[in-house]
């Protein structure tokens, strides 16, 4: 079985401040930083302002990168509500600019990249940041860190993503293998 290489568009979703991170790869293969970057919108404009701009900018992101896929961290439970609705409302843009481009999405929590990526799922911030410096052997941290965890979520689903998909593979073709021997 060949290798499937994927060009992922990671999404660390935020109002203010969206990580954005292009990573391409395969299981086993070396990762490949294609593009990383935030997109920053101006916490004083009207808020449908702000979700316009941060579509805008999704979009030209998949323009120049064309990924396979996009990966969008999961919005998790947070005590600041302010914080949890404008991470939910951008994880939307991006769920909705991904749809409306029909391609294909996935959603990871923040336990599941870190332990994808340092096999830790209760890794700390630096710890993420300094093993996706050296997956993607770069000589320096992405800053700010939204680009970072943008880079983390690619990452992630490069790896966990691949594994899934030939768990999925194996499954069907056993299920096709116990519908042959039912209908005998």
């Amino acid at each position: 079985m060949s290798q499937i290489y994927k060009r992922v568009l990671g999404v660390d979703p935020g109002l203010t401040r969206c990580g954005v991170g292009v990573v391409e790869g395969a299981i086993g293969q070396p990762l490949i930083l294609v593009g990383v970057g935030v997109i920053f919108t101006p916490p004083d404009a009207a808020l449908e302002m702000r979700l316009l701009q941060l579509e805008s900018e999704l979009e030209e992101w998949i323009a120049l990168h064309k990924p396979t896929v996009i990966v969008v961290e999961r919005v998790f439970s947070q005590h600041n509500v302010r914080t949890v609705m404008g991470t939910a409302q951008a994880a939307g843009i991006a769920l909705l600019v991904a749809a409306r481009r029909n391609i294909p999405v996935m959603m990871h929590t923040p336990s599941e990249v870190k332990a994808a990526v340092t096999g830790s799922g209760r890794a700390n911030k630096a710890q993420v940041a300094e093993m996706v410096k050296r997956l993607l052997n770069l000589e320096s941290i992405p800053k700010p860190v939204d680009s970072t965890d943008a880079l983390a979520l690619a990452i992630c689903h490069i790896w966990r993503g691949g594994a899934n998909t030939k768990i999925a593979e194996a499954v069907a073709k056993e299920k096709s293998r116990l519908a042959k021997l039912v209908k005998k």
